[in-house]
């Protein structure tokens, strides 16, 4: 038996399985990979990684376990689960997820397969079973990955108390005590008010945080950099889960061009400056500019270069990252019947039109050359009717 301190949650017991898998080279470089990735230049306190994100969610997934009354087989998949189902993530965390062809469910699937991971776990569980918990299939896959699940529960908590920001505090134990299993994860009437506040700090974490002006061009001068390492064959994309973010930072400085370039840039906040930005909330169709995909983007890009005189690889175009609210079909019981919490809160069903409120398309240039960008029609580049 072992205990770990949380700075969240307080000491937290792991039997000798979960040490073994913990202390393998593949869990502990998630101690290397930053939760939020580069947010740390914004919010100076911002340096928690996943490995803290993935032995806080295992926490929750022990109690929410025990609320539900699961047996101890049962549990103790949901704590494996939970504490593996960030293995995969890349460099920076979701930062290098948007432009890596798999996601980290993914590449974690991948990586308990081919390393010491899935040898220590078929030794006492059914591999296929826990990767399915990861995936979020089935009644237990819910508690790990769904819609109101333990993963939200605990980076939203972590990530409001590093960074300062109070918007992310929410209820977890009214949340997890009021959720009952019936084949499906479900939630009780008397915690719909809990739920409400978790969707409400997903709200406005978003803007304040996740997607903050100044982090969002920086994770898109961070991905062009690692864009290049891929097209220079400096890092394997398809292995990218090997990697964390001092190897990552260490050889693009190596660099020499425009990927020292940006480099440098990041290593002394010398950040690019937004040219142009349109307010999702007044297009007539917000959710389309969300399907652009990165060909396209490319293609808007090269547009803009050629007729401004810029080099392409000074013009970044950003559609921001907004959630889908998905938790807006939670079934809720209700005196004995089943109802989907977007029909039972005016609150929730708000929410998911309320996400534009924040979000806006932007143009990111270096200082340098964003005086060619006054009075330039960026307007006429962005497909707005699809």
């Amino acid at each position: 038996m072992k205990f770990i301190r949380d700075s969240l949650h307080g000491s937290l017991r792991l039997d000798e399985f979960e040490v073994r898998l913990i202390d393998t080279p593949q869990i502990q470089r998630l101690r290397r990979i930053k939760q939020l990735g580069f947010t740390y230049l914004v919010y100076p306190g911002a340096n928690h990684t996943r490995f803290e994100h993935s032995i806080g969610a295992m926490h929750l997934a022990s109690k929410l376990a025990d609320h539900l009354g699961l047996d101890e087989q049962e549990k103790r998949m949901v704590r494996i689960g939970a504490v593996l189902h960030d293995a995969g993530h890349g460099p920076f965390s979701h930062v290098s997820e948007r432009v890596i062809s798999n996601s980290h469910e993914e590449q974690t699937a991948h990586l308990l397969k081919e390393s010491e991971l899935g040898d220590i776990i078929q030794e006492s569980f059914d591999l296929r079973k826990i990767l399915n918990i990861i995936r979020g299939k089935g009644s237990l896959g819910q508690i790990v990955s769904g819609e109101l699940d333990v993963d939200r529960m605990d980076y939203l908590l972590r990530d409001s108390y590093y960074t300062g920001v109070a918007y992310g505090v929410i209820d977890v134990e009214r949340l997890i005590y009021n959720m009952v299993l019936d084949k499906h994860l479900m939630l009780k009437r008397k915690g719909v008010q809990a739920a409400e506040s978790m969707l409400l700090a997903r709200y406005f974490m978003y803007p304040s945080v996740y997607q903050h002006h100044t982090t969002r061009i920086i994770n898109s001068m961070f991905r062009r950099c690692l864009l290049k390492l891929f097209e220079m064959g400096v890092v394997g994309q398809d292995k990218i889960y090997q990697y964390d973010d001092v190897d990552i930072l260490s050889m693009a400085r190596a660099q020499d061009g425009y990927v020292k370039d940006l480099m440098m840039r990041l290593d002394n906040r010398s950040i690019y400056k937004t040219v142009y930005s349109l307010k999702l909330d007044e297009v007539r169709e917000p959710q389309n500019l969300f399907e652009i995909t990165d060909n396209k983007i490319k293609d808007i890009e090269g547009e803009i270069s050629e007729d401004l005189g810029v080099d392409k690889d000074y013009i970044m175009l950003d559609i921001p990252e907004y959630p889908n609210f998905q938790e807006m079909s939670t079934i809720v019981t209700v005196n004995g019947h089943q109802e989907k919490l977007r029909d039972i809160s005016s609150i929730v069903k708000a929410l998911n039109v309320a996400r534009f409120n924040h979000a806006d398309l932007c143009i990111y240039m270096p200082d340098e050359y964003s005086n060619k960008a006054v009075d330039f029609p960026f307007n006429d580049y962005i497909p707005l009717e699809f």
